[in-house]
């Protein structure tokens, strides 16, 4: 993985958090409208490091393709993920 991994696992740790806290909304049966928001939170913070990832992926991996077949997969990967992601 080229991106930060500092960056990267501090921000997975901030999701991990949100999530545990989410699991004890629903334990105490909080309300629903609460819970969507804390969980649009976690899917929103989850993009951006996926942003993170894929960005610091074409600045690497994909810059530094070393033939021409190389770079199409590579670009393939990309079509793929954020077809995904965008879905």
């Amino acid at each position: 993985m080229r991106a930060d991994h500092d960056l990267v696992k501090k921000q997975l740790n901030i999701v991990k958090g949100q999530l545990e806290g989410i699991s004890k909304m629903v334990d105490n049966d909080e309300y629903c409208i609460d819970i969507s928001n804390q969980l649009l939170a976690s899917i929103s913070l989850l993009r951006k490091i996926n942003q993170i990832v894929i960005s610091a992926h074409l600045q690497g991996c994909v810059k530094e393709a070393k033939s021409e077949k190389e770079l199409e997969d590579k670009l393939a990967e990309i079509d793929y993920v954020l077809n995904r992601a965008l879905r």
